[in-house]
């Protein structure tokens, strides 16, 4: 296990350098509406890739840049996104990160998330903790919705009539603040720190939560879909809290529309 730590935060590093090195120089091309991809994207991913392949030749890969390998018979695949929050990152707003998770036989059991603005390195092994520059992390010890500073994802190209737009307001009134960052992976890094204590979204792909529940489940936090029910990596549907009292008064509000 720490070996692939070990390569997890070395993948991260070097795809962190290269997202530094492209960030006066990229184009930038649109997937669909608003959801951008810029030659920093591909070219991080390509990093990452060849770095962990170069040690790992059987492993499979999964990642956001049209990445997906088959593993053969390896129980090991690579869930990549290898830049969370590219609209930030065009913008130069400095709130995106690498994320590199690996899942063995459906089970998340390394993630590595790394801010290469901040140069804040979070990882998490299963059953072995999560840590932040290698300070071990533990979530917020709030309880109470009304405190806490709660993020959501939504969709890009939404409308004021989504679903997603009315879960927000409905929580905007019932929690101190309620926010909408840009990147996923950031946001569950910054809830296993303790510096929000929840977020959720109904609209994520696997690379971009990959890495950071099981950082989040390793501080200490709650992980489910916002109804409650047990969360998979292969629906775009989660809730993540610092504490069970918070995870309840949230389920209570998104099922309430």
């Amino acid at each position: 296990m720490r070996e692939f730590v070990q390569t997890a935060e070395e993948a991260a590093r070097r795809a962190g350098h290269v997202l530094r090195a492209w960030s006066s120089k990229f184009t930038v091309r649109e997937k669909s509406r608003s959801n951008l991809v810029t030659e920093a994207d591909e070219a991080a991913q390509v990093a990452i890739h060849d770095f962990i392949r170069g040690r790992y030749p059987n492993h499979g890969f999964c990642g956001e840049e049209g990445l997906s390998v088959g593993g053969g018979d390896s129980p090991y695949r690579w869930v990549i996104d290898p830049l969370d929050g590219t609209t930030n990152y065009v913008h130069g707003f400095p709130y995106y990160c690498v994320s590199i998770g690996l899942e063995c036989r459906g089970e998340m059991i390394v993630g590595a998330i790394f801010d290469p603005v901040h140069d804040e390195m979070f990882l998490a092994s299963r059953g072995e903790g999560a840590s932040l520059n290698r300070r071990p992390l533990k979530c917020s010890a709030i309880t109470q919705l009304e405190q806490a500073l709660v993020i959501a994802s939504l969709p890009v190209a939404t409308s004021g009539h989504d679903e997603a737009v009315r879960r927000f307001l409905q929580v905007l009134p019932k929690a101190q603040s309620v926010q909408r960052t840009g990147s996923a992976a950031m946001n569950l890094a910054n809830l296993a720190a303790g510096r929000l204590e929840a977020f959720w979204s109904t609209s994520l792909k696997p690379w971009d939560m990959a890495a950071g529940i099981l950082i989040v489940e390793e501080a200490g936090g709650r992980i489910s879909k916002i109804d409650g029910s047990p969360f998979s990596l292969e629906e775009p549907d989660l809730l993540a809290s610092n504490s069970q009292e918070i995870h309840q008064e949230l389920i209570a509000v998104l099922k309430s529309l």
